[in-house]
């Protein structure tokens, strides 16, 4: 049966009634009758409450297997490395770094364009995609036999994997109100630490197949993964849905109602936008893009640095490959678990920066053990605390910069120029752990507790700051020239730089 992702009609969209600004002006959209009209207050929390599980019900799980899938085709590299990838290649360590760090350079350069792409060809069409490309790309690094064909095949994972992380998350901040996102975006990235317990499984599993069909282990882990992605890709297209206004499998009445609650918490990122660099430069104008770009560059330099190379921490530490890959579970399973919580907790208190300055501290506690000390059991404990103190903090940064930026487009925008700055940082954290430096990896080990130290918690102490101190400009009515001479429309398209926009400190 053909999917059904066509857009619904003019008349079946969905449309609000203008909320009520604090200074008594009214929104201009086209309206439709509220379809609770008429409802008592009790029936209208039950509709709402059934209507949010049909969309965690519809939306998350699978959302959440892709980016599983995503992140254990990225970093199985690492898995592979000490299935003997590099030997049998004949590669040298620094070629080693160098296939990581090509993935990274076309991963940031072409997020920042991921989200207008898009929001153009619609979610069941550009997710699906971009997954057959990718997983072509997967099932390539397990064909190559030099250096040379290794790094072609990264380039392009790189590439076709760029938009699924920026895009998901942007597609979560179209549906949900700001005070429900955290939680969903840290289920969401919880399919990371996911991936990298289950990857270490997977991969010492593969590994066994060493020598079928003529390819080592470490092959396989590659071609079968990427073929797993292929299937996926090809599933998805029945499997994501588009945008609230014209997804299909909600009723008109529930559209209707999405787009009310989005309205109700000051966005409109559900509804239709022509594309104009007007958003563009929006966004390049804001101080909150650079802000959020620091905190969130030390939180995935910090995270690639970790993920990419905790195969082979613990392996120095006297462990074999197998046993090492096994090992590197734990960390991550507990990481997830922290992860959900503070998503939970972010969203309950509306304080996302007070937790991003506190996260942190664990991250640096671990750092600091697996720099200073030189036994074994210290190192291991220390690489738990590494794993809690960064992987919460990148839902808790997207979240954040979600809640902070509205506008259909400028908040897309931002997001990629935030996710791809970001993991631009990835060529640096695949470049600090070298052979030589073995098995105390301070140069290592030293770089990712600047990231955290400067860049995450320092970045997020300075934008906790400034979002106060605009607070108060807002709400003592310093900023209400901002809206001085306008039309009801104008003053809806300014966003977050409308007076009566309070941002999420």
């Amino acid at each position: 049966m053909a999917p059904s992702h066509s857009p619904p009609s003019d008349d079946e969209k969905a449309y609000v009634e203008p909320a009520e600004y604090s200074d008594g002006g009214r929104r201009d959209s086209a309206l439709i009758p509220d379809p609770d009209e008429g409802k008592s207050d009790e029936e209208k929390a039950k509709i709402d409450k059934a209507l949010l599980w049909r969309l965690d019900y519809k939306l998350i799980p699978w959302l959440c297997f892709l980016y599983l899938i995503s992140f254990l085709d990225r970093t199985n590299i690492g898995n592979a490395r000490i299935a003997g990838l590099t030997t049998d290649l004949n590669m040298t360590d620094g070629q080693y770094r160098a296939s990581l760090t090509i993935f990274f350079v076309s991963y940031s350069v072409a997020e920042p364009l991921t989200n207008v792409l898009l929001k153009r060809m619609r979610p069941s069409i550009f997710l699906p995609i971009i997954m057959l490309l990718w997983g072509v790309c997967m099932t390539a690094m397990g064909l190559v036999h030099n250096y040379e064909g290794l790094m072609a095949a990264r380039f392009f994972l790189g590439l076709t994997e760029a938009g699924l992380f920026p895009g998901v998350n942007y597609y979560l901040s179209c549906w949900y109100r700001r005070s429900e996102f955290g939680i969903r975006a840290a289920v969401f990235f919880s399919a990371a630490a996911i991936a990298g317990s289950f990857g270490g499984l997977l991969a010492a599993a593969i590994a066994q197949m060493d020598g079928i069909g003529g390819k080592p282990g470490w092959a396989w882990i590659f071609i079968l993964e990427g073929l797993a992605t292929i299937i996926v890709g090809v599933v998805s297209y029945w499997m994501v849905h588009d945008f609230p206004d014209e997804a299909t499998f909600l009723s008109p009445d529930d559209r209707a109602r999405v787009i009310r609650r989005l309205k109700a918490d000051k966005q409109s990122s559900a509804e239709h936008e022509d594309f104009k660099m007007a958003y563009l430069w929006a966004s390049v104008k804001d101080p909150k893009t650079y802000l959020y770009s620091t905190i969130y560059m030390g939180a995935v330099g910090a995270l690639y640095a970790f993920s990419l190379f905790l195969p082979t921490i613990i392996r120095e530490l006297g462990y074999t490959s197998t046993t090492a890959n096994l090992l590197s579970v734990p960390p991550y399973a507990c990481a997830c678990v922290l992860t959900i919580v503070i998503g939970w907790l972010a969203d309950r208190t509306g304080k996302r920066g007070l937790f991003n300055m506190g996260i942190p501290l664990l991250g640096i506690i671990g750092f600091t053990m697996l720099i200073a000390s030189s036994n074994p059991n210290i190192k291991y404990a220390g690489t738990f605390l590494a794993a809690l103190g960064i992987y919460p903090c990148i839902p808790n940064t997207i979240s954040w910069v979600s809640n902070n930026i509205e506008g259909v487009y400028k908040r897309g925008v931002t997001l990629g120029i935030v996710i791809g700055w970001g993991n631009l940082n990835g060529v640096v954290s695949s470049n600090i752990f070298r052979t030589q430096d073995a098995p105390r990896f301070f140069l290592g080990h030293g770089v990712v507790l600047a990231y955290i130290g400067i860049c995450l918690l320092g970045g997020s102490i300075a934008t906790h700051l400034y979002l106060q101190l605009e607070n108060r400009k807002r709400l003592g009515g310093k900023r209400d020239m901002w809206i001085e001479g306008k039309s009801r429309k104008e003053i809806e398209l300014l966003g977050d730089r409308r007076p009566d926009f309070i941002y999420r400190t």
